[in-house]
């Protein structure tokens, strides 16, 4: 296996200035031989400092940070940066175009790919090419997220913990500490990820790096919205890449530790998913949270789920159609202080 990426761009990211292009993957098909398919990126530079490497439509139908950096890439000017900026506004573009988390062309969900294979699928090789080449340019990395169209999430920002790696950890603290997100969640990311998505690809090269989950139902809410667009430009700031009026600047989060594994509930068997709570509502051990009612017999009486411990419902399923193996719920459990 070749370790050179085929993917390729006409630009130059230390160039100054301000460049809309495309990341190149080459794809060949029967209606286009010698063709390829685009990543479209917008690099910001100024002077010098640091570089921050913004991502959103990872997964094609979570909404909110497609929106927030495609602002971005419209307000931010070169002259008026200390170093540079590189935002991907629709990562995943295929998956973007067709509305759904995963790549319609090849199957590939590109947060579970990294890192990635350079002679693989173009999913694969993306993954690659952002490892191995957009990665290594960045200080500080964010990967926005939303729930996507099968989940609905308590708008939060996310950090890998707990993987031993101390000082990595202590920096996404502190990212999560400029980004300023109401919640900020702790996770090691086993029930999901784990070490396959970007974020976890930044933090092997001891970048700082964070994720958010910013609503959900592939709609766009103004919460998910605002949190994005006031967290990005607060990073910005904490790298001094941008000046922030210290009146704009809000940076209070409450930390909250997950246990992905433990504290997701998974539906036991196929029916329709009725909640009975919100994202962000207490729930008590043994509470009734929701019930799956049975497609095929209309007089079963309906499954209850009940929650297995207190805490916060972290995010719940919007899709009520159902099967076995789904996740209906994740609960935040602990509340800590760092």
């Amino acid at each position: 296996m070749s370790s050179t990426s085929r993917i390729w761009t006409a630009s130059d990211f230390c160039a100054p200035g301000k460049t809309a292009d495309f990341l190149r993957i080459p794809y060949s098909t029967t209606r286009s031989a010698y063709g390829w398919l685009p990543t479209p990126f917008i690099n910001v530079r100024g002077g010098d400092g640091p570089c921050a490497v913004f991502f959103a439509g990872n997964h094609g139908d979570e909404y909110e940070g497609q929106v927030v950096l495609r602002e971005l890439a419209q307000e931010l000017e070169p002259e008026k940066l200390r170093g540079q900026v590189l935002l991907f506004p629709s990562l995943n573009f295929s998956a973007v175009h067709n509305g759904s988390r995963v790549s319609p062309l090849d199957g590939g969900n590109l947060n579970r790919l990294f890192p990635g294979n350079p002679d693989g699928t173009p999913a694969e090789m993306l993954a690659h090419y952002i490892a191995a080449e957009i990665l290594p340019m960045a200080d500080v990395v964010i990967d926005l997220h939303s729930g996507g169209r099968s989940l609905d999430f308590w708008p939060c920002a996310v950090a890998r913990y707990g993987d031993g790696h101390t000082d990595i950890e202590k920096r996404n603290v502190e990212l999560l500490r400029a980004f300023g997100a109401p919640i900020s969640y702790l996770t090691t990311g086993k029930a999901g990820g784990a070490g396959t998505t970007l974020a976890a690809a930044a933090q092997s090269l001891g970048i700082p790096a964070i994720m958010t989950e910013l609503g959900g139902a592939a709609v766009i809410r103004q919460e998910g919205l605002q949190i994005a667009r006031r967290g990005v430009r607060q990073v910005l700031a904490a790298f001094d890449i941008i000046d922030l009026p210290a009146d704009n600047v809000s940076s209070s989060t409450q930390f909250i530790r997950m246990d992905s594994r433990r504290d997701t509930i998974y539906a036991p068997v196929a029916g329709l998913f009725e909640p009975l709570v919100e994202p962000g509502d207490d729930v008590a051990a043994g509470q009734t949270i929701g019930r799956l009612h049975d497609i095929d017999d209309c007089l079963r009486t309906p499954m209850e789920v009940t929650a297995p411990c207190p805490g916060w419902i972290a995010c719940l399923r919007s899709d009520a159609l159902t099967a076995r193996g789904d996740c209906l719920f994740q609960i935040f459990t602990e509340s800590v202080e760092l």
